[in-house]
């Protein structure tokens, strides 16, 4: 940005003091799905419902990406409450490599995900963060705090993904 911008800069979401009513570790993860969002948002905007299904040099699709942040947070989180996927969530993981979702249906898919999501980590957050969890069919282990934080992390990583892709998606176009 500019000097002469007369936008606001930008505060990411963990500096914004939202989400104070929250345990910190939990605030954490919900402020990573607010920023996840965020980038989300900024880096697709533009694209067609076109190229955010291509898959550039073999990337991964941005729609799946999409697909798979808003299913894995719910996944995730799943484990993290010491439950086990039910048949629907293993159903939606198979789809998330196929469709022809817009943009911004995947974005809503996604948001809503999030909400949901942050609803589910408010009560997570008052939890003994060493609880034993498992995860998947091989019972891995795991703890809350362990399935929080990987929450998270695993959320920003497909959003870096997603980022790449469309950069690279943008640079085709010349």
């Amino acid at each position: 940005m500019s000097p002469s911008s007369t936008a606001a800069p930008y505060t990411e979401p963990w500096l914004r003091g939202t989400h104070s009513d929250v345990p910190a570790v939990a605030r954490a993860v919900i402020h990573a799905f607010d920023l996840a969002l965020d980038d989300l948002e900024k880096w697709t905007a533009g694209l067609s419902d076109l190229e955010i299904h291509a898959q550039p040099f073999g990337l991964m699709s941005v729609a799946s990406h999409l697909k798979h942040i808003a299913r894995s947070t719910d996944r995730l989180l799943t484990y993290a409450e010491g439950g086990q996927l039910s048949e629907q969530q293993l159903a939606a993981l198979k789809g998330e490599q196929s469709g022809a979702e817009t943009l911004q249906e995947l974005l809503a898919e996604v948001e809503a995900s999030f909400n949901h999501a942050a609803d589910r980590v408010r009560s997570l957050g008052t939890a003994e963060f060493n609880t034993i969890r498992t995860v998947g069919r091989k019972q891995l282990p795991t703890s809350v705090g362990g399935a929080l934080v990987h929450t998270a992390d695993h959320t920003q990583r497909h959003v870096g993904q997603v980022v790449t892709t469309a950069k690279v998606l943008r640079g085709l176009r010349g």
